[in-house]
């Protein structure tokens, strides 16, 4: 079978997206740069022109994860400017949607398998930057009278835990299916976010808003 042959950024993008594809039937253990260069159908050194190691590549897809979740977050804010609790609302779905739609890519950002993170200034400059905008989107809550006043950092790391950890949960299949009959995905994490905002927050008011889902994700379902 003869290999194929990119163009240099073309094959950094193609090793990323077969590493992606490993990773989300075989696992971390199941990745190594050789299949991912079976896998690209190229040969099995051209992986050493962009990556040193399986470390390397674990640490571009982790990136290229973060990256994702910039860009929806920069639509959010964008779509909402001067919506402070809808970009609370859409922010919180779309980082759900991307758990949702790709587990695999999602587990492996926010996993501990990449053993020396300051190794990669790229991957710290793209986590940073992500988190950089769920501070802002919490700055213009506070401001708004949507969330307590306080360290904007402090509250983003408590709203970020609070809807990882339902995404965990989901992920998992931890929660129960006499919930998920009676109620959406969107409207549980609704639920979640109205314990920490200040103005009323229901499901029934916010999950027939307009959700960026048709923006940014095709639909997706929840596991079994």
């Amino acid at each position: 079978m003869p290999k194929k042959k990119y163009h240099h950024g073309d094959l950094k993008n193609a090793l990323i997206k077969a590493g992606i594809e490993i990773l989300s039937k075989e696992g971390v253990r199941g990745l190594s740069l050789r299949k991912v260069a079976q896998k690209a159908g190229v040969s099995h050194t051209a992986p050493y022109s962009h990556f040193t190691d399986k470390q390397s590549l674990i640490a571009a897809i982790s990136i290229e994860g973060f990256v994702t979740i910039h860009e929806h977050l920069n639509v959010v804010i964008n779509r909402y400017h001067g919506e402070p609790l809808r970009q609370l609302i859409e922010g919180a779905w779309a980082y759900v949607q991307f758990a949702l739609s790709d587990p695999a890519h999602f587990k492996v950002t926010f996993s501990s398998v990449l053993e020396r993170e300051k190794d990669y200034p790229e991957f710290v400059e793209m986590s940073q930057k992500t988190f950089g905008l769920v501070v802002r989107i919490v700055e213009a809550c506070q401001a708004a009278g949507v969330l307590r006043p306080g360290p904007a950092d402090v509250e983003a790391i408590s709203i970020w835990s609070i809807v990882h950890g339902f995404i965990s949960l989901l992920l998992e299949g931890q929660l129960f299916h006499s919930i998920l009959e009676r109620y959406t995905v969107r409207q549980l994490l609704i639920f979640s976010l109205a314990r920490v905002t200040l103005t009323e927050l229901t499901p029934e008011k916010y999950a027939k808003m307009e959700s960026m889902e048709r923006y940014i994700y095709p639909p997706v379902s929840t596991p079994a």
